[in-house]
Order: C-alpha cells, then structure tokens, then sequence
C-alpha cells in the first residue's frame, strides 16, 4: 500500500471539490488508499457519481475517527476498517445495512456481518514481517522466518513495527503473537522482542517508507531492514523497474503472518445515501476489484478477479497465516492493547 491520498487527489481527475454535492460520494478512508484514474472515471460514467476522498491518517486512527463522528459522519461511505478493528465501529453503531450488489461472487469465509450486511468485504491479505534482501545477503545472514526468530541476538535492533493502538498492521502483528502463544505466553514474548530492540512508530507509511531499509521510498535512508507490512509488499518494489529482477528485493518471513480482511460499509447518516450504495457496489465490482493489486497491493475478493503478472510473480503466497475469531477480537481487543502499550511503549 504505497499511493498516500495527497498524490491520489492530485493525479485523479474524478475526484474532486466542486460541483453538485448531490452528484458527489464522500468516501472516508485511509491515508493509504488508492485507485486508478481511469476506475472512477468509470464509476463517474456508470452513475453520474464523483467520488471525493476523506482521509484520516492510518487504518487505526481512520476507524477511530468514524466511530467519534458517528453523529455527524464526514462522509457518505467508509473504508479501510479490517476484521481487527471492524466491531469497534460496529459495536457504535456507524454503519447502515445495504447489501451490496456482487456479493454472491464473494466467499462466505470473508462475510463477517452476513446477517445484517452492515459491512462489505473489499480485500484481504496477510500482515507479515517484511526483510531486505540485500542486506541479509552483505552480512551473510539468514532472515528471520518465525516470531521465534525475532527474538534472538542475531536479530537484534533490525525491526519496526507500528504502534498496537493506532495502526491496523501493527494490532495485526499483535495478534499474531497472540494466537501464536496464547494468553499465558504473548506479553513473555514481547518483553524478549522489546529486550532485542524493537521500534515502534506510529503507522504503515512512517514503519515502510521511512524506517525500513528495503523500501525505495526510503532512498537508501531507512535502517531497519526488518518491517511489519504484507505478504504482497514486495511487487511494489518492482512496480516499473526495467529489465524486470528475477525476484523481489524484499521478501516475507512466512511464518510470522496473520490474515487481514478490509471492509467499507454505508455510514449512518449519510448526506447522499443512494450515492454511497453505488459506491458500495462499484467496490466489489470486477472493474475496482481487478484494479486493487497494483493499487494497494492487497488480494480482492471476488472469486472471479483476475490478478496482474506483476502480483502473481513477485507477491507471496502464505498458506497458514494465523487468524482469530471475529468474537474473540471483539471481546479481548482492548485488554490486549492496554496491556501492550504499558508492555512496550510506556
């Protein structure tokens, strides 16, 4: 997930300020959302309908955000909210049911809500340990493949992670050291991560594109040739390199994942509901839904979606990412995070 909203606003001609407010869909979202221009222009074409981006900061803080404006939302859809995070919104109450158009093309697994339909299921992908090549290669040293991994010497001061509390990524990883040790073992294993020198920042973008060492965002600056970010991060590193590498110069620790499924849902209170019910089903339309992979580097999840060479090539496949109950999350969430932020950040 690499285009932020302030270069999305300037290259995308659909969006945008003016005109008739009944014409335009407000669409809540976070920072790291992208779509190409030619898709909403599309959108623009089928429904008469400009989309405008609201945007606040992560995935984390983004949900937060929605849930403290529930009375007077910013805007008439909301995504970006992922099955860690999902049940604070609904629990308040943010949403209105509509079931989308195209959902019979999505696999029952991905429904959370499906008895109220009060959130659609956009895409999913798994929250991984990212590493740099390069430098393991120079220093002639393997990466990590296990949490167990990250704990030892060897490792030491080569991780970021994002903050627990305010990013969808870093609650992700959270978990996964959750379902990975359980109740009794978790906070025993981030004293140990904390004790070799672990960083936490804020976000996505702060952890990738400014920390870690991998990313060509960073320039070379980043020092951390460890990061917390996605199994299908590493074909963004290619994106546009010619002669194409025979691998990415990033690769996944795979045994360090946990599944992450983003939702969007029609907010209570909309100003322009009808609008937002269009969106909703331009969502997970095979048009927006072949355009997430190389757009934010996520898997869509409409069965039928075909994905670019790109993706397939160079994005990795993990097949036993740890996941959690929906119910479980909802329930323990906020303990875990407490306890967490007084573990490692205080």
């Amino acid at each position: 997930m690499i285009a932020t909203a302030v270069s999305l606003v300037a290259g995308c001609g659909a969006l945008s300020d003016e005109g008739d407010d009944k014409k335009t869909v407000r669409l809540v979202t976070h920072d790291s959302f992208a779509v190409s221009d030619h898709v909403l222009k599309e959108f623009k074409k089928r429904t008469g309908y400009t989309v405008k981006l609201v945007t606040g900061g992560d995935a984390g803080s983004a949900t937060n955000q929605a849930v403290l404006t529930k009375d007077n939302p910013q805007g008439d859809v909301f995504f970006g909210a992922d099955n860690t995070l999902v049940s604070r919104a609904l629990e308040a109450d943010v949403f209105a049911s509509y079931q989308a158009k195209g959902l019979d093309h999505i696999p029952e697994r991905f429904r959370l809500d499906a008895a109220k339909h009060r959130v659609t299921p956009v895409d999913y992908g798994e929250i991984c340990v990212n590493y740099d090549r390069e430098y393991f290669r120079k220093k002639k040293l393997d990466p990590p493949e296990t949490l167990d991994d990250l704990v030892k010497p060897r490792y030491r001061d080569l991780l970021v992670t994002q903050n627990a509390a305010t990013s969808s990524p870093g609650l992700g990883f959270l978990l996964a050291t959750v379902a990975e040790y359980g109740e009794s073992g978790w906070r025993s294993y981030w004293k140990k991560l904390k004790a070799n020198g672990v960083e936490v920042v804020d976000g996505w973008e702060q952890a990738y594109n400014d920390r870690f060492s991998g990313a060509r965002a960073s320039k070379g600056k980043g020092d951390k040739p460890l990061v917390v970010s996605y199994a299908s991060s590493p074909p963004v590193e290619v994106l546009d390199v010619k002669p194409e590498p025979e691998q990415a110069p990033t690769g996944v620790s795979k045994g360090t994942c946990f599944e992450q499924v983003e939702f969007a849902g029609l907010l209570n209170g909309a100003d322009n509901p009808e609008g937002g019910k269009k969106l909703l089903d331009f969502l997970v339309d095979r048009t927006f839904q072949e355009d997430l992979p190389l757009q934010m580097f996520v898997n869509p999840v409409r069965k039928d979606a075909k994905l670019p060479k790109l993706f397939t090539k160079y994005g990795e496949k993990v097949e036993d990412s740890a996941t959690m109950p929906p119910k479980r999350i909802t329930e323990r969430r906020d303990g875990w995070i407490k306890a967490w932020t007084a573990l490692v950040v205080r």
